[in-house]
């Protein structure tokens, strides 16, 4: 039994209702592990620290007790997940520039950006993996459990969402 933490961003059913009336709900249903987060209207924000056998049971069982005290929600996102290089270095102590330094030195094995540009940015999960594995830095196992699971929570949310409908079968191919 560990302690896994995590946040969960949902959209609310109705986007013009107060996020606070579901509040008493959320601890009614088991999410008193929770501080929640209230700011933009229509969403409501998550941060647990969930005491559970498994990061995929924490993260599965806080979707499903959200899910169950308010109707109609919907899974916007789970983190941690997308990180860039400023998160990465806070998590590994040291500069922004060490590690674009370390990203631009080992071309071949850091892992490839989810989304390249001004602000490039990476999936956790394989950025744990590889300072672990490459370059033989210490790494929270919990870490590394939740990581894995909210990547793979954010991929299966998007792919739900988008569905296949309307992709060419040229483009659905290339992923067979």
């Amino acid at each position: 039994m560990g302690t896994y933490e995590f946040i969960l961003k949902f959209r609310l059913p109705d986007p013009h209702a107060d996020p606070e009336q579901h509040l008493e709900a959320l601890a009614d249903a088991g999410c008193e592990d929770a501080t929640a987060g209230i700011g933009q209207p229509g969403r409501l924000a998550l941060d647990f620290a969930r005491q559970a056998g498994s990061a995929l049971d924490a993260v599965v069982s806080a979707v499903r007790a959200v899910q169950a005290a308010i109707p109609g929600v919907a899974l916007v996102e789970a983190s941690p997940d997308l990180v860039g290089l400023t998160d990465v270095a806070a998590l590994f102590g040291c500069s922004r520039q060490n590690v674009r330094k370390l990203m631009t030195s080992h071309p071949a094995t850091f892992p490839p950006a989810v989304h390249e540009g001004a602000a490039s940015l990476w999936h956790l999960r394989q950025v744990l993996a590889w300072f672990r594995d490459t370059q033989r830095r210490p790494v929270d196992g919990a870490l590394v459990e939740v990581a894995e699971v909210t990547m793979k929570l954010n991929i299966a949310n998007a792919t739900q969402r988008l569905g296949r409908e309307g992709v060419p079968k040229a483009i659905l191919s290339l992923f067979a």
